[in-house]
């Protein structure tokens, strides 16, 4: 594991859970997930020093997760449900088909009270079903608030249409987190979840215009687009032979978010390089991060790449 930097300290706030994966043949397996938990297992993987703020049960499937969050380095705060005691630990199911992608079911709920911030971080990390699942999401939204004066923000929508029984309302918290933002990130999914037959090209520009300085859109076997003040910039895919999808657009989120660290280009210093004309620095992030995802798809699980792994790509590519 590498030595984490003292000067990329990472928050990451959000759900951690047990997926249930059933492959189109044969037994199924479990394995920790949940996209905020497994960005700060890919950022860890990556060097840096995460810690997650989430909520975990006291059994197999919690000890699961802790065991191979902290394996990695991440250092897991759990926060207690306010309202129970003995609170199971989330966990999802997902069924992959022919082509290795996930369709899920959810036994979810996120509580997460409002509770003081650990540290004071580079920056900070939310989304999926932590910022748009009641009563929790409030929370997070609260905390993002009042640690964006000190810390860069970054947020993955990651839409669970199962666990999103207002529409109107979900678009709503995913606004509210974008104009909170510095860096976004969603696929070409979310924005047709939340937006029926927009461009999600053009949707990248108007959140650009709301707010964060980076808003990259991802697309899967197609790449991705990375919208910016300066314009926006097609990354082309990494090709690879894909085994399953899961956990491939967490991958992409954890390397952008460390490769923009790396350009010194996140926390409240760093904020106003990341909204100047700083373009090509992004587009390197965000192709670096294409690779991660990647290599995350070309093996089965939400299995990020190490920082070597990473750098190796990045020395092999053209």
């Amino acid at each position: 594991m590498p030595s984490p930097s003292p000067t990329r300290r990472y928050l990451v706030i959000g759900e951690a859970v047990a997926d249930v994966v059933h492959p189109l043949s044969g037994p199924a397996s479990t394995h920790p997930g949940g996209s905020p938990a497994n960005v700060a297992f890919g950022l860890a993987q990556l060097g840096a020093d995460v810690s997650l703020m989430t909520q975990l049960g006291d059994d197999d499937h919690g000890r699961l997760i802790r065991a191979h969050l902290a394996g990695a380095g991440v250092h897991v705060l759990a926060v207690p449900d306010p309202a129970a005691s003995g609170t199971a630990t989330p966990f999802a199911v997902a069924y992959l088909d022919h082509t290795g992608a996930a369709t899920y079911t959810f036994d979810i709920s996120w509580t997460l009270p409002q509770v003081d911030p650990p540290c004071t971080p580079l920056h900070v990390h939310t989304g999926s079903i932590a910022a748009l699942m009641a009563p929790g999401a409030s929370s997070v939204r609260a905390l993002v608030e009042g640690m964006r004066g000190r810390s860069s923000i970054s947020f993955d929508p990651n839409i669970r249409p199962a666990l999103v029984p207002d529409h109107d309302e979900a678009a709503a918290r995913v606004e509210q987190m974008v104009d909170l933002s510095d860096v976004v990130k969603a696929s070409d999914e979310d924005i047709a979840y939340l937006y029926p037959g927009a461009d999600p090209v053009q949707i990248a520009q108007d959140w650009v215009h709301r707010g964060p300085a980076v808003v990259v859109v991802t697309l899967g076997r197609e790449g991705s687009w990375c919208a910016t003040r300066d314009g926006v910039v097609r990354i082309e895919p990494t090709v690879v032979t894909v085994v399953d999808t899961v956990g491939a657009g967490d991958a992409f989120m954890s390397a952008l978010i460390d490769g923009l660290g790396r350009e010194q280009l996140l926390g409240a210093a760093g904020r106003p390089g990341l909204s100047a004309n700083r373009n090509h620095a992004v587009q390197l992030a965000a192709r670096r991060a294409s690779r991660a995802a990647a290599i995350t798809v070309s093996r089965p699980g939400a299995a990020p790449p190490r920082l070597h792994e990473l750098d190796e790509a990045e020395s092999g590519a053209p």
